[in-house]
């Protein structure tokens, strides 16, 4: 990932990035509990939403956004993650479900 960055932008990769992380659940109330978590660690709350179903019959699912101007490496990048994995996994049915990163403005 950080080599197609550096390939396909002009953006500075290595230096001070806007990191969204994405978290979820089939309730809202386990990733509110999480944002709490997240705000207090310094993370901006950008939303919680209800996604639109993959299938007509499909369940509601709700997906938390919380983002952080902050510099990684593929190694700080993946001990994150694998927190944010942990953090999933001690509330129900939540489920850590990634990253996306833009420059910071």
């Amino acid at each position: 990932m950080f080599a197609g960055i550096q390939a396909q932008t002009t953006w500075n990769i290595n230096g001070n990035m806007l990191w969204g992380y994405f978290f979820t659940s089939r309730g809202k109330s386990e990733l509110e509990k999480i944002a709490v978590v997240l705000k207090r660690n310094g993370y901006r709350l950008v939303e919680i939403r209800e996604r639109e179903p993959k299938a007509p019959q499909a369940a509601a699912e709700w997906q938390l956004h919380v983002e952080r101007v902050e510099r990684h490496t593929v190694d700080t990048l993946y001990t994150r993650n694998g927190a944010f994995e942990s953090l999933a996994k001690d509330h129900k049915d939540v489920i850590y479900d990634g990253m996306d990163v833009g420059p910071a403005n």
